[in-house]
């Protein structure tokens, strides 16, 4: 699933590549992946939109246009969002496309078809459970540890709750807590301050990297212009079962905390 990194990648290249186009017409295959507010028509309501802005919340793009109105999309599992030029070849899975007046054409494909993009009023206070950004400036070391204080919740259950923290996922949650040298399992209350001050860094550092690295391909994500990531190939321990720790040559573990398979290592996670 796309995570912060990968959603920002993906922001910054439509940012790029639609903005100031204007929409000629959606095409729907599949209704339920294009959501609209009751008793408005999809389809009709985007003709004559020009693209404004393209950003992201949490795991959230946002494209926002010239009504004031916004598509907010969420890629879920295996969804994509891939900007093709007039002659170019469709993606496998495209259920929503979105042709521009110049020719080129937005297609938001998903083999699992578990992705939505929304169309949401100016005045739509859509994003109201979300928590605070993680490279934003309110994203503070003490901040962070009032955050934890007196959560029984193991710190990587913590981390994931996109109520709390917008944005991190699975992947970036075990790197992090690996780069920190904290235990996926230790309650959030149980961690010292210098070892929040520690995850607090790890955070920021792991996922500026990823961004710099365009994201992680280690499933379905490819970015705007449908190619992959890099930071796979520099991940420290996620989906490294076996292999030895990059710090200290003990074998990573696979354990399962919540129903989401964790990658650490026993011996420098403590």
């Amino acid at each position: 699933m796309p995570e912060l990194p990968e959603v920002e990648t993906i922001a910054r290249g439509l940012a790029n590549a639609i903005v100031g186009k204007t929409v000629a017409s959606v095409e729907i295959r599949l209704p339920k992946m294009a959501v609209a507010p009751p008793g408005v028509d999809f389809a009709r309501e985007l003709p004559g939109e020009r693209v404004v802005g393209v950003g992201r919340r949490g795991k959230y793009v946002i494209t926002r246009l010239s009504s004031g109105r916004s598509l907010v999309t969420s890629l879920r599992m295996t969804g994509r969002l891939v900007v093709q030029r007039p002659g170019e070849g469709e993606y496998k899975g495209t259920h929503v496309v979105f042709h521009y007046t110049d020719g080129t054409r937005l297609s938001f494909a998903d083999l699992r078809t578990f992705g939505r993009t929304r169309l949401v009023e100016p005045d739509e206070p859509w994003d109201g459970s979300l928590g605070i950004e993680p490279l934003s400036s309110g994203f503070t070391p003490e901040g962070f540890i009032g955050m934890l204080s007196g959560r029984t919740t193991p710190i990587k259950v913590f981390l994931l709750d996109q109520q709390r923290i917008a944005g991190i996922g699975n992947i970036y949650a075990c790197e992090a807590l690996w780069d920190a040298g904290i235990k996926p399992g230790k309650p959030a209350k149980a961690l010292s301050k210098p070892a929040v001050r520690r995850l607090h860094r790890a955070i920021v550092d792991v996922l500026q990297r990823a961004i710099g690295m365009r994201g992680t391909s280690v499933d379905d994500y490819v970015d705007a212009e449908g190619l992959r990531g890099g930071f796979q190939n520099v991940l420290a321990v996620y989906g490294k079962h076996g292999q030895p720790c990059p710090r200290c040559g003990t074998s990573i573990v696979r354990t399962v905390i919540a129903q989401r398979g964790t990658w650490w290592c026993r011996s420098c996670q403590r």
